[in-house]
């Protein structure tokens, strides 16, 4: 199953949501993660945590993430861990990973370097 979420902020941040076969949500990310999209990628998130044993964040198009996305991969990690699911992040670029790991979000989610590993784990 492929579900478009659209552009949150057209031009800025596309979401798209895939089913794996074994009910896994991949979400990818395209453009820039800030205060614009932050508000639409929590709902996709938090709709996904909800409805699905694992969710992969794919960063591998993502060149710019905010403290308003940082905030976002935090509460959707709470909510996976509140339902007993987990969340990993995915082929982060290196200004991604860098602010991922400045703000301490890589020891709190896991982050893998590509999909396959994330879905893997």
């Amino acid at each position: 199953m492929t579900e478009i979420e659209g552009a949150a902020v057209p031009g800025r941040l596309l979401i798209t949501r895939t089913t794996t076969g074994d009910g896994v949500d991949v979400v990818v990310l395209a453009g820039e993660v800030d205060l614009d999209g932050s508000g639409h990628l929590r709902e996709v998130l938090l709709a996904s945590v909800e409805s699905a044993p694992g969710t992969v964040v794919d960063f591998g198009e993502v060149g710019f993430l905010d403290s308003s996305g940082i905030n976002v991969l935090i509460s959707a990690h709470r909510a996976a861990e509140s339902r007993g699911v987990w969340l990993r992040l995915a082929a982060p670029r290196d200004a991604v990973e860098r602010v991922l790991r400045l703000v301490g979000v890589d020891a709190l989610i896991p982050c893998y370097p590509s999909v396959e590993e994330a879905l893997a784990a």
